[in-house]
């Protein structure tokens, strides 16, 4: 069974992996990157003080959280499972299309990329709660998980696992911010009470 779900993984990858050009080749590497998003987060974050002022803070300390989590858990389990990435695997690579000679690491499954994206994406979607928004930053969060697959450095099995991990971090911590906020809630309320009755 594994190791039919592994030959259709890789066929799949040569299916996606094949359909390039060089204009794409550019638009990919782009969208890969790590730095060029920054202004989109600091544009979310913004919204988010701008929205919810004194609970912001418990919001920004979530997604570090949420980030810390999505990335760490992700390289663990690369190093647990030890799967080659596909241009680093020497059945395969004489054939994988890779743009400007980047691999990153030698091992692949899951998807740091995706897991990061798709755990921001759920996270401060179920957050924001807008439909426009929502929309939008899950598409942004699929071309950047597809982009690692044109980019020859994950198979799609790495990719699928990955977008499993970062949602399933991004519903968890968006329900621990629930949590912490009713007992932060309510430990206010309690202390104002106090206060009353003293008063």
């Amino acid at each position: 069974m594994i190791e039919y779900l592994d030959t259709l993984d890789t066929k799949l990858f040569a299916f996606l992996n094949g359909i390039h050009s060089p204009f794409f080749d550019r638009i990919m590497w782009f969208v890969s990157g790590v730095p060029q998003w920054f202004p989109l987060y600091l544009l979310v974050i913004g919204w988010v003080i701008f929205r919810y002022r004194r609970r912001s803070i418990l919001i920004i300390l979530a997604l570090i959280l949420l980030i810390v989590l999505s990335d760490q858990i992700s390289v663990q389990i690369k190093l647990s499972v030890d799967r080659l990435r596909p241009c680093n695997d020497p059945d395969i690579r004489p054939w994988v299309h890779i743009v400007k000679g980047y691999c990153s690491g030698r091992f692949g499954f899951v998807s740091s990329h995706a897991a990061n994206s798709f755990a921001w994406a759920v996270f401060t979607a179920l957050l924001l709660k807008n439909r426009y928004y929502t929309f939008f930053i899950l598409i942004w969060a699929t071309v950047i998980s597809y982009s690692r697959i044109y980019l020859g450095v994950h198979f799609p099995g790495d990719v699928l696992g990955g977008i499993l991990l970062g949602v399933m971090l991004g519903y968890g911590v968006y329900w621990l911010y629930g949590f912490a906020e009713k007992k932060i809630k309510k430990l206010y309320k309690g202390q104002a009470q106090a206060d009353a009755c003293a008063s």
